[in-house]
């Protein structure tokens, strides 16, 4: 490209170009204040910040086949992958990075967040939605006094001793066997039987659902996790507990509730789901249905009317509203009296859809924000000394075409870090130490034209012939070297992991600068300056 007009007109086209890519821009953004989590707006640089600059959380995850085996852990690392991601864009975090490492591994940098529990329950909850029918034949009473025996059989109910008499007399509700009135009058005709279900377990207020004090819901657990009592289920249930507890007469219960095995529909349709505070109602969570899932939703809760309809999450029932009519594209699900935060968590993560396997967490690492704070510090002192000591080494040995050099230098460096926020590249501590090794690497390309200009004009030749034959026969090795870098940075961030690599973003981003500054602007400076004299130039301090 001779023409000096158009050089100069690429060139305004890069600096407006980098201009806009590093033009201030608003930003939301989420952080914790006075324990709680809020939104807030603000201006900066386009600029990520990784990790080790802005402080936050490191969660590692890992598949967890304990209960089953993956059958392809590849397909399903890649759908986890993409849940997670969508998870935590939900979740509001400014500049996450979330990426697979190695073949089952998932790790996930939070810059901000400091909540630990919060952010595991995000990524690692399973978000699985389902529809189901609660119980109305009362099949959990018919094969109650089987599953008794088959824990007395076994000998599951070791705990029958003292703490049973501390259990029976601290719930007022009674057993399956039992009412309320009945326990509280002491009737020994219509006493519980013996057996863990019918002593322990008392129906509740709904079909399908029974009660459960706080201090037996272990027991009840260890019973029902029992292959022999599981087997002894009804056929076509299945036994699910409830999300929350409730209180009654002073005391706390856990809701059981014995549903339809099958699900009528299941969270697969659902296109949205929003967090909303009722006056009423308190904290809930809205959803809407594709159009297919509301079709389906419509045809089975018109057949259930009068029936109640369990909303599952990840096997937990958190409510069992009456089916009034049918239902269409929209429902709710309400959090039991809880605040708005669960409700913000639960509809981000229906929206993110469910995991495709469960995940377990192999490690945290919390990274303290006053350490971002002194990286950040040094890399700036460590960049301005660079700049300062190329600066001094330029100007000093090459004079006027060093200066040239040194204004070059300045194009770079925003060429840099436009081409960092363009392609939301990640700025790490070893990002920072890449880009201060690309600054000498940038002179070094002015060096070797310099050189041979030198040896152009020993030779005789004029000015503007020697500015030429320098840049033109310093070429090649200029893109050697670069070259040879780049394939460096590329296999560093092919093979590299985090920090290694935020440096070879870097270092690749200050390779491609360094050659449109070294071979491109400072040979256009060297035209504009040859373009002012009227008469050609017979000397040039270099």
């Amino acid at each position: 490209m001779n023409s000096l007009k158009a050089r100069l007109l690429v060139i305004a086209a890069m600096v407006i170009a980098s201009a806009w890519a590093l033009f201030p821009r608003t930003v939301e953004d989420r952080f914790q204040r006075d324990g709680v989590m809020v939104d807030t707006t603000y201006t900066r640089i386009p600029l990520k910040y990784g990790l080790d600059l802005r402080g936050g959380m490191h969660l590692a995850l890992e598949i967890d086949e304990s209960q089953q085996q993956v059958a392809d852990v590849n397909d399903a690392l890649e759908r986890a992958l993409r849940v997670i991601r969508s998870r935590i864009d939900e979740f509001g975090v400014a500049e996450p990075i979330v990426q697979r490492v190695g073949d089952r591994r998932i790790e996930v940098e939070l810059p901000g967040i400091d909540d630990r529990e919060r952010a595991i329950a995000v990524v690692q909850r399973s978000a699985y939605l389902r529809f189901q029918i609660t119980d109305r034949t009362q099949a959990l009473e018919r094969v109650a006094p089987r599953l008794d025996q088959i824990a007395k059989a076994r000998g599951l109910d070791v705990a029958t001793g003292t703490s049973t008499g501390d259990s029976a007399q601290s719930s007022t509700l009674g057993g399956i066997f039992q009412t309320p009135t009945d326990s509280a009058a002491g009737d020994s005709a219509t006493a519980p039987s013996d057996g863990p279900f019918r002593r322990y377990i008392a129906p509740g207020s709904l079909p399908g659902q029974y009660y459960v004090a706080q201090a037996d819901v272990r027991r009840i657990e260890r019973l029902l996790a029992d292959s022999a009592i599981r087997n002894a289920l009804p056929p076509g249930k299945v036994v699910r507990w409830g999300a929350d507890s409730v209180s009654i007469s002073t005391q706390w219960y856990r809701p059981l509730y014995v549903l339809d095995n099958r699900d009528i529909i299941t969270g697969e349709y659902l296109v949205d789901a929003k967090p909303e505070q009722d006056p009423m109602e308190g904290a809930k969570v809205t959803f809407q249905l594709n159009n297919e899932g509301g079709r389906r939703f419509r045809n089975e809760t018109g057949r259930n009317i009068g029936n109640n309809m369990a909303i599952v999450l990840d096997d937990k029932v958190m409510s069992a509203p009456v089916i009034q009519g049918a239902i269409g594209t929209r429902g709710q699900i309400t959090m039991g009296g809880r605040d708005i935060q669960p409700a913000q968590d639960l509809a981000l993560v229906l929206r993110a859809g469910a995991l495709p396997v469960p995940l377990t967490v192999v490690e945290t690492r919390t990274i303290g924000a006053s350490l971002g704070a002194d990286a950040i510090q040094a890399g700036i002192y460590s960049g301005i000394a660079a700049v300062l000591i190329v600066i001094v080494i330029m100007v000093g040995y090459y004079r006027f075409s060093g200066f040239l050099a040194v204004v070059g230098l300045f194009f770079y460096t925003m060429i840099t870090l436009a081409i960092l926020a363009t392609f939301d590249a990640t700025l790490t501590l070893p990002g920072i130490a890449g880009f201060v090794l690309s600054i000498g690497m940038a002179v070094d390309a002015n060096f070797l034209v310099f050189e041979r200009i030198r040896e152009e004009l020993d030779g005789g030749k004029s000015i503007r012939m020697a500015i030429d034959e320098g840049f033109d026969h310093a070429w090649s090795a200029i893109v050697d070297t670069h070259v040879t870098t780049a394939l460096t940075a590329a296999i560093l961030y092919q093979f590299g992991d985090g920090p290694v690599r935020g440096f070879a973003v870097t270092l690749l981003a200050g390779i491609i600068a360094s050659l449109a500054s070294a071979i491109f602007f400072v040979r256009t400076l060297y035209y504009v300056w040859l373009s002012q004299k009227k008469q050609a130039p017979t000397t040039l301090s270099i």
